[in-house]
């Protein structure tokens, strides 16, 4: 499956090679000389210690680490509080790419983004669609989801050095508020008091986004959790995200998540 995610074209740049979620995991410990993958390790609860050859890591909840491939490493859990982690190996053309997002400078491999309840919600529902079986429209399902996650930890991460002028968390909540219909990059400027190029170029400095793409993702995010949690059809979660026409969304859903919604309700629900 590897090889074909490899290959395919909606999965090529970027795709889980594993994943996996360990609750209190009491005597966890891993030693890597070799690494060939890149690694993404979200601790949510207890403590932990990583060690590179640049640095030694006490990690705590909250914490993300992330491990670019060769780098050697080694981590483990605390023996009184054992931490309760979220990881993913992948791998990809743009593998690095997403990497070096993450990582803003080569020397910072761990940073603190707090215990957010999306965030856990993205990693738990790469878990939930990996075990819904082997095949392939899952295995592109993960890849598109984890592309959405790596973006929105880089968000995460750029947020907390956002430079003044741009309020990224208010832009951001105004554009949730907007899910059920439609906000424009006029009235997203206007929100800011500050230019259209000015807004979208500093929006995209610290996302990777041009805004209206954002938003974008953040509607098809939306879409997946009502496929998910609910039984509507694809024409009532497209009038609920503000599309009258089921087919001009489901074109927008396949090209941003890589499968049709319902090939994405389909793997998600076995």
């Amino acid at each position: 499956m590897l090889e074909r995610m490899q290959a395919h074209a909606l999965s090529e740049d970027l795709y889980p090679t594993a994943l996996g979620y360990y609750p209190r995991a009491k005597g966890h410990r891993m030693q890597r000389a070799i690494h060939d993958d890149y690694l993404i390790i979200y601790c949510v609860d207890g403590r932990g210690k990583l060690t590179t050859k640049q640095n030694q890591h006490d990690i705590e909840a909250g914490d993300i680490i992330v491990l670019p491939k060769g780098q050697a490493h080694s981590y483990r859990a605390l023996r009184n509080t054992p931490w309760t982690i979220f990881w993913v190996h992948y791998l990809g053309n743009k593998a690095q790419d997403f990497t070096d997002y993450l990582l803003q400078h080569a020397d910072y491999r761990v940073t603190h983004v707090g215990n957010h309840p999306q965030l856990r919600s993205a990693f738990q529902g790469l878990l939930d669609v990996a075990r819904t079986g082997y095949d392939l429209s899952a295995f592109l399902t993960l890849a598109n989801r984890l592309k959405l996650l790596l973006t929105e930890l880089g968000q995460t991460r750029y947020q907390q050095v956002a430079p003044k002028g741009l309020d990224l968390e208010a832009t951001q909540q105004l554009m949730r508020e907007h899910l059920n219909s439609h906000i424009s990059l006029d009235e997203l400027a206007q929100a800011t008091f500050l230019s259209k190029f000015h807004f979208s170029n500093r929006y995209k400095r610290l996302t990777g986004y041009p805004p209206i793409q954002h938003f974008l993702n953040m509607k098809m995010e939306y879409a997946c959790e009502l496929l998910d949690a609910s039984t509507l059809s694809v024409k009532a979660i497209a009038a609920a995200l503000g599309y009258n026409d089921p087919l001009y969304f489901s074109r927008l859903f396949k090209r941003t998540i890589g499968v049709s919604p319902l090939t994405y309700r389909k793997s998600t629900q076995g």
